[in-house]
């Protein structure tokens, strides 16, 4: 699998995206940068989006994702892939016609430019010949985690949360782990309130797993502490941990 970074931050600042994973230039993990950082021809290979919840810097995208493919080359729909409340809030509260179109209708009803695919968590499932499985995590809105495989490879994504505990069952056999540090250690108060990690907590966190993946792949820095969050993660003395960056590419 090759795994394409076009936003790995927790807030946008000039040259610090939000976050979307691009597997094998077919398949998204979220959705927060896309239109801006894929060509229209990268954006027409897109099949599917794997949603981890809805917060806008995850799924902001998505519309514009729809909007391009609608007025483009091709107007083969993608699969907008998530849990029930996801999948909800999403045809509810942003393609209603009111805050954007209704892409699930357009350009014609029988031929949507975009199509919901309900997951239920800890049901696997097959998407164009990868295995997925999603698993609840902890966050302040509904949010799954998702482990990817193909052949003899897997992805491990924890999405947005604070201290969780089924994720860690699934790192098994895992190539790499993306997961997210978002504030630094002086601010875990908010990192408890807003149900996300810090470098501190990401150490209590992966000593829950019985077997690490290689490669630990640092996710959701807010860009402001970034340097503070680098040398608090390079404290834990961890083996195969590294920062993402926006644009990094790897195989796996």
């Amino acid at each position: 699998m090759k795994l394409r970074i076009l936003g790995c931050n927790g807030a946008e600042l000039p040259g610090h995206n939000s976050s979307a994973y691009l597997i094998d230039e077919t398949l998204l993990v979220d959705a927060g940068a896309v239109c801006s950082v894929l060509t229209v021809r990268e954006q027409e290979a897109i099949r599917q989006i794997l949603v981890t919840h809805t917060h806008m810097d995850h799924v902001k995208g998505i519309p514009l994702l729809a909007d391009n493919r609608c007025i483009g080359q091709t107007t083969l729909p993608f699969e907008v892939v998530g849990t029930r409340e996801s999948i909800g809030a999403l045809r509810d509260h942003l393609f209603n016609d009111i805050l954007w179109p209704d892409f699930t209708r357009l350009p014609d009803p029988e031929h949507p430019v975009v199509r919901y695919r309900e997951i239920v968590p800890e049901e696997e499932f097959g998407i164009d010949g990868y295995r997925v499985i999603a698993c609840l995590v902890n966050h302040t809105v509904p949010t799954v985690g998702y482990r990817i495989s193909s052949g003899g490879s897997a992805l491990l994504f924890s999405g947005d949360t604070g201290p969780t505990e089924r994720l860690w069952e699934l790192t098994e056999g895992v190539d790499a782990l993306v997961v997210e540090v978002s504030f630094p250690n002086e601010l875990e108060d908010m990192a408890v309130v807003s149900r996300h990690l810090t470098a501190r907590q990401l150490g209590i966190e992966l000593a829950k797993s019985r077997r690490l993946p290689r490669r630990i792949l640092i996710s959701h820095l807010k860009p402001q502490f970034r340097d503070v969050i680098s040398a608090e993660v390079a404290a834990l003395d961890l083996p195969g941990v590294e920062l993402l960056w926006d644009g990094a590419e790897f195989d796996f």
